[in-house]
């Protein structure tokens, strides 16, 4: 069993990420407003937290690297620190490379998905921080397992999934996303390149990260200032 994981984005009309770049609101409709949606929707889902990746997460997470004073062995299964009833604020970070200095992030408790190849030192530092962490196999890129971990160590049930088109992509690839959330912004980005809501790399695997699933509308809503709210399920696709 896994929680139930909503794709939560904000995007210009050409699926375009960074706000900063869209174009100005029109006469009359306040920038507040609009971008107020996002949080806003987010509330109506009643999720016990929510997923970014190591860039995303980087802007928030403002800790500095130190050196841990006695390391010892540490085995590598999931750490729970004191949550202490708080929702989650979830990092991927495969290779350990966020720094947290607390154990919180706007009064989310931090839990790190981490690679087992993370260093002994590394795990101590969140145990210094009081940071909680779980672990996607050994290069930390087995999100399937983890999100596991978190509906059976933490028993959450539903998480939302914040994250820049890399992490969207290996999620849907991995089948990991139950529904999407998109609130189009009445903007536009334009520029070719810039970062969209999925940006599967691929690699040596040129097969689409939606492959094998299919989108099913389930609402809409315009909300005030023009903005469009759409609810897509993720369902397997049919057989051709």
């Amino acid at each position: 069993m896994r929680p139930y994981i909503i794709c939560h984005m904000i995007t210009s009309i050409d699926g375009r990420l960074h706000p900063s770049r869209f174009t100005a609101a029109a006469a009359g409709i306040s920038t507040d407003a609009l971008r107020g949606h996002y949080e806003t929707v987010a509330d109506q889902f009643e999720a016990e937290g929510w997923i970014v990746g190591r860039m995303t997460m980087s802007e928030m997470a403002k800790g500095q690297e130190r050196t841990v004073s006695a390391v010892t062995p540490i085995e590598r299964t999931p750490y729970v620190a004191n949550r202490n009833g708080r929702n989650l604020a979830i990092a991927i970070d495969p290779s350990g490379r966020l720094h947290y200095g607390r154990d919180n992030i706007g009064g989310d408790h931090i839990v790190a998905v981490l690679g087992e190849q993370v260093s002994d030192a590394y795990l101590s530092e969140l145990w210094e921080d009081g940071v909680s962490y779980v672990f996607a196999g050994p290069k930390g890129d087995d999100l399937s397992l983890a999100m596991a971990q978190l509906a059976s160590v933490f028993g959450v049930k539903k998480l939302l999934l914040e994250g820049g088109g890399r992490i969207n992509g290996s999620f849907l690839r991995q089948r990991l996303i139950d529904e999407f959330s998109t609130l189009i912004y009445p903007g536009i980005d334009g520029l070719a390149g810039t970062p969209s809501i999925v940006d599967w790399d691929g690699g040596d695997d040129d097969q689409r990260p939606g492959a094998g699933q299919a989108l099913r509308l389930i609402a809409c809503e315009t909300l005030e200032g023009g903005m469009v709210w759409l609810r897509h399920a993720v369902e397997p696709a049919p057989a051709v």
